[in-house]
């Protein structure tokens, strides 16, 4: 059996990989998938820590988070599609307050 401190370990690597690429980046797209690199890396650490302590609480957590950012991403790329058709070019430093 592996440790829990090394799916933490990997867990903690992950989520910073995802901080970084969400501040760093200026395209939409990679923010997005920063942002679900971040949620997956919390999904790590609730089953993980789920499996240390013997219950299902942390899968079943996992379940839920995958919904909302299955949301997430479906109601973001729809407003990056709309943001692109009326604007040609997405930058998220042009964006200011969503105003067109």
């Amino acid at each position: 059996m592996v440790p829990v401190g090394y799916y933490t370990t990997l867990s903690a690597v992950l989520f910073t990989i995802g901080v970084v690429g969400v501040l760093v980046r200026r395209n939409p797209l990679v923010i997005f998938m920063s942002i679900e690199l971040m949620l997956n890396a919390a999904n790590l650490a609730f089953v993980a820590f789920g499996r240390e302590a013997g219950q299902l609480d942390g899968q079943v957590i996992v379940f839920f988070v995958m919904t909302v950012a299955a949301a997430e991403v479906a109601v973001g790329l729809a407003i990056i599609v709309a943001i692109f058709r009326a604007r040609q070019r997405i930058n998220v430093d042009d964006l200011n307050l969503m105003r067109w």
